[in-house]
């Protein structure tokens, strides 16, 4: 039973890749939040297929609908309920191979978990496809930290071993938006595009990284010594598909570093304290130091390629090779930009709450 997450702003996700739907039901929103479907619309976009060369060629509307929970532009206190429809379906390639464990999915896993009973079309539960309802989630999220003036944002830094320079954060964002891999280096980015083409006429794959910001967080977020701040924000970025790594900060390379060299010295700026870098990530002993969170997620190539590979036929229990078909991505590095940010917004808004930031009612 682990499709909820959250103590106070609680979200949990429902359906599946070919099923009529997915969604998200989110409990525990303050009423009077200001949002129109047009704000969950917004970013549920950023997340569709066909926006870049790396991307699927299933072509789904993805209108989000408003069930519950929203009445006239604002939140009423009442669980929200949202979904988009799946429309663009086709299941053929699924039961093709539908005893044939696919080799980097949760085939095998989930057929002895739930007994064979499980959705296997598109990956079912286990598809990307579910991170929809995480976006939708995360638009909430997002429009609730805006209250406190918090914002989050993120961007592809790799992808292939091709690596991004570092920009300023004022940057990233309309940087971000105006490229199609979402990555905020234009030198980049073209080579990027240029090995997603060439991969993809090899019937390949390719992973990588995408860092995530959290800017404006209040000092005090985090609930030590089992709910850390970074914990949780972990946990939550683990729970999207394909997702295999998460760092802070430094990440791991503080291995290679001295104390001297990764503490981070405290100072005074505008009556406040900060610390000179950032090495910890905005996070100290589980709890926000008031500086800028950065999370990095290392997402691996997507399982499905044309190539054949070797793998076991479930049912009679032998040795089998598979070709798999279908519409796969190549690369979901640009993809995954809005939903990094939407479980790190959803992380932060239950943690906001916890420690009594956010009022019950919004006026």
């Amino acid at each position: 039973m682990g499709n909820s997450l959250g103590k106070l702003f609680t979200v949990t996700s429902f359906g599946e890749s070919h099923g009529p739907c997915v969604g998200v039901i989110i409990d525990g929103c303050p009423a009077g939040l200001a949002i129109t479907r047009a704000d969950i619309q917004q970013e549920v976009d950023r997340r569709r297929a066909g926006q870049s060369v790396a991307s699927t060629g299933r072509h789904e509307e993805d209108r989000v609908e408003i069930l519950a929970g929203i009445s006239n532009g604002f939140t009423t206190g009442a669980p929200i309920c949202l979904l988009v429809r799946n429309k663009d379906i086709d299941s053929s390639d699924y039961e093709r191979i539908k005893h044939l464990l696919r080799p980097g999915h949760a085939d095998y896993t989930a057929f002895v978990k739930y007994g064979g009973f499980n959705d296997y079309r598109g990956g079912g539960r286990f598809s990307g496809r579910i991170t929809a309802g995480h976006v939708m989630a995360g638009a909430i999220a997002k429009k609730l930290l805006g209250t406190l003036g918090v914002e989050v944002l993120a961007h592809a830094v790799e992808i292939g071993g091709i690596k991004a320079k570092s920009v300023n954060y004022e940057k990233i964002k309309p940087a971000v938006e105006k490229n199609p891999l979402r990555c905020a280096d234009p030198i980049a980015s073209r080579k990027m595009s240029e090995l997603i083409e060439r991969v993809r006429a090899e019937g390949d794959s390719v992973g990588g990284i995408v860092e995530g910001i959290a800017l404006n967080v209040p000092v005090g977020l985090g609930e030590p010594v089992f709910d850390t701040l970074d914990g949780e924000l972990a946990k939550a970025l683990l729970a999207i598909p394909a997702v295999k790594g998460v760092e802070f900060g430094a990440g791991f390379r503080v291995a290679g570093l001295r104390g001297s060299e990764n503490n981070d010295l405290f100072t005074i700026e505008d009556g406040k304290v900060i610390t000179k870098t950032n090495n910890a990530g905005g996070v100290l002993g589980g709890i926000s130091t008031g500086m800028p969170i950065i999370v990095r997620v290392a997402v691996k190539p997507v399982a499905s390629i044309l190539k054949p590979q070797s793998t076991v036929d479930i049912e009679q229990m032998k040795e089998a090779t598979l070709t798999i078909g279908g519409r796969h991505d190549v690369c979901i590095v640009p993809r995954a930009v809005p939903v990094v940010e939407a479980m790190m917004a959803v992380t932060l808004c239950d943690f906001a709450l916890r420690a009594g930031k956010i009022p019950g009612v919004i006026r």
